[in-house]
């Protein structure tokens, strides 16, 4: 473990004037995955927009710090560039750039930022080929322009290449298991199992447990109604599985 990579303390957030997130706190340190669970309108991906900086999720109260910097002061492309990383649950197509052109270009501005020289043609194209071998991606998609026309097991499938190619410090995967069959699910978890090290940490948003067959978290957090209400090891999923949402709702009443 390198330590604290991020720390949210006594998050509020609202979307066009109403309040979904009402108190969110939450550690993670490097080598870790934390999975966050929760019912619909939990505030889930609403966490997800507010730590990439998406414009219209306004941060009313509370702190993020990650990797050392105060995080609300960075904007959305210089926390890419401080290393924080989205796969979404609907990727978008790029008609007419390549995925290989697209990294390029993100891989050398990430290098720009941090002082350093372009990657040289040669060595990019080779740690390409090594990054392919890693997450197991078919050549031929990488040529194509980025997502068009790809079905949803591709997209995530790239999605977790340019994870690969660009070695964020925090990967955030916000339903990536949304609608992939059993095939797709198993080389997208593949992926990023392969991808964990030391010095970053994976934060997986799902609602059910098929994923985290897969992705086994180190920590299981249950985000409901703004809040992380309950925070546990990898035995919460098979739990709530169980369970449903209905027993965290009882149980947040009996604390009321």
């Amino acid at each position: 473990m390198e330590g604290k990579l991020l720390r949210i303390r006594n998050l509020h957030a609202s979307v066009e004037g109403k309040e979904i997130l009402k108190g969110v706190n939450l550690e993670i340190n490097a080598g870790e995955v934390h999975a966050i669970m929760g019912p619909n309108g939990a505030g889930k991906s609403t966490l997800s927009s507010v730590l990439t900086g998406r414009e219209k999720f306004v941060v009313t109260e509370g702190e993020i710090e990650f990797n050392g910097k105060n995080l609300l002061d960075l904007p959305p492309e210089d926390r890419a560039r401080e290393g924080i990383f989205m796969s979404f649950q609907y990727p978008v197509e790029i008609p007419g750039i390549s995925t290989v052109n697209f990294l390029k270009t993100a891989v050398n501005e990430i290098r720009k930022y941090h002082g350093l020289p372009p990657y040289p043609a040669g060595d990019f194209l080779k740690m390409i080929r090594q990054k392919m071998e890693l997450t197991g991606i078919d050549n031929k998609l990488l040529n194509r322009s980025l997502n068009e026309g790809f079905s949803g097991g591709e997209k995530k499938k790239n999605e977790i290449f340019q994870m690969a190619v660009l070695e964020p410090k925090l990967a955030i995967l916000d339903e990536t298991d949304s609608g992939l069959d059993i095939d797709a699910l198993r080389t997208v978890a593949g992926g990023v199992n392969k991808l964990k090290r030391p010095d970053n940490a994976t934060i997986v948003i799902t609602h059910y447990q098929r994923l985290l067959d897969y992705i086994v978290p180190d920590v299981v957090h249950v985000l409901y109604d703004g809040r992380i209400v309950k925070t546990a090891g990898k035995e919460l999923v098979a739990e709530l599985e169980k369970k449903g949402y209905d027993w965290i709702k009882e149980e947040v009443k009996r604390e009321l």
